[in-house]
């Protein structure tokens, strides 16, 4: 967007705030409603929305945290990968500082002598392949359908060039998955979803339809400025209080407009089809395996796919007892209910994912105050 002024505009806030207050008074119960995405966690804790909002409104997080949902074990298989003959791997920034099971990094892989390097685009991993043809490149990707386009794009772009010394190790995975699994685990008190925009302008609007029509809970797909999450509370609450959920007709609903449409970016979804194949299973932290809910390298692209190339270890390796990633992750504590949180698990010491990501949401608490259930109301909404 050129302009974001008017998406943080104070006056237009007050008044999604004084139409919220309204229509949660209404409300016949408190509602617990999920952030899926870590950009509107960030959002929320950095312009103090969550200290706005009625109490009769919830707000939790959920597993859309591309880099807080990769198992400590696929951590370790990059780090394998890492410490192989004559491989430069690369990957991006934040992936670098994950902690394996043994407490060391990618960044200390590199300062022990491996040649890790971090990168905007996977594009500029194959570029590096190109540089160094005696030397096997492989790019350790991660993240939900946001991300895996540009690393279909290289895929396509790595066969047409025909560059055989690159290759992508990959942890993409999709968003219908997880969610089912909280739903469906019963763990996590849901009534509502601001799904996330980012992953909605790849797989649109339709893609959510899933959790309205078999579950009755309402959707609204909503962009990352304050101003959009506030319409996005107000537009859920207007289903609560019509009538519409409590008589079976939750729906799906696009604040993102324009951004996202309902049958998404088809052109993305086409090559993801043919550079993709969806695993059989594939593990996340915090939900265990999940079947059908990780993208691999489609059988006509394995030239390019580093699980075939390398014979990578692929052990499970359990969290660290301390740590709660995987309790935050699918909303059944909040980050300060963790033991470690703020005192051995920081953003310089990391435990967990979520206290590493930018979108994690351990690291949003952290760096924006909420380190503690007493934490200072905010007083307004600012840059």
């Amino acid at each position: 967007m050129k302009y974001v002024d008017e998406y943080r505009d104070p006056a237009a806030a007050k008044a999604l705030l004084a139409s919220i207050e309204a229509q949660a008074a209404k409300l016949e119960r408190p509602i617990a409603v999920m952030e899926i995405c870590g950009g509107h966690t960030h959002t929320i804790y950095r312009h103090g929305l969550e200290h706005l909002l009625p109490e009769s409104i919830e707000l939790i997080h959920g597993p859309g945290c591309p880099v807080c949902v990769i198992p400590m074990g696929r951590v370790d298989d990059a780090m394998w990968l890492a410490k192989q003959p004559n491989v430069i791997l690369t990957t991006f920034g934040d992936m670098m500082r994950v902690p394996g099971s043994k407490g060391l990094s990618l960044l200390d892989e590199r300062a022990n002598g491996a040649d890790v390097r971090f990168v905007y685009s996977p594009l500029d991993a194959l570029l590096i392949a190109k540089e160094n043809p005696d030397k096997e490149v492989v790019f350790f990707s991660v993240g939900f359908e946001t991300t895996a386009p540009s690393t279909a794009v290289t895929l396509e772009r790595a066969r047409i060039e025909d560059i055989p010394n690159f290759s992508v190790f990959s942890n993409h995975v999709t968003i219908e998955p997880p969610l089912r699994a909280i739903v469906n685990g019963g763990e996590t008190r849901v009534d509502a979803f601001i799904g996330p925009g980012h992953v909605a302008a790849v797989v649109g609007t339709d893609a959510f339809e899933f959790l309205p029509q078999e579950f009755n809970l309402p959707v609204v797909v909503t962009g990352f400025e304050p101003l959009d999450i506030l319409q996005a509370i107000a537009m859920l609450l207007e289903q609560f209080v019509s009538g519409d959920v409590a008589a079976g007709k939750a729906a799906v609903g696009n604040q993102y407009a324009r951004v996202v449409r309902p049958e998404g970016n088809k052109a993305a979804l086409a090559l993801m089809g043919r550079t993709f194949a969806l695993r059989e299973t594939f593990e996340w932290r915090g939900l265990g395996w999940i079947e059908r809910s990780g993208f691999g390298i489609s059988p006509e692209y394995s030239k390019w796919d580093a699980e075939v190339k390398f014979t990578v270890p692929g052990e499970r390796v359990a969290d660290p007892a301390a740590c709660e990633c995987g309790a935050v992750l699918t909303g059944r504590i909040k980050p300060w209910e963790c033991r470690v949180f703020g005192t051995a698990c920081t953003p310089d010491t990391p435990i967990g994912t979520c206290m590493v990501s930018p979108e994690g949401a351990c690291a949003a608490y952290y760096n924006f105050g909420r380190i503690d259930r007493t934490t200072a109301q905010a007083v307004a909404i600012q840059d």
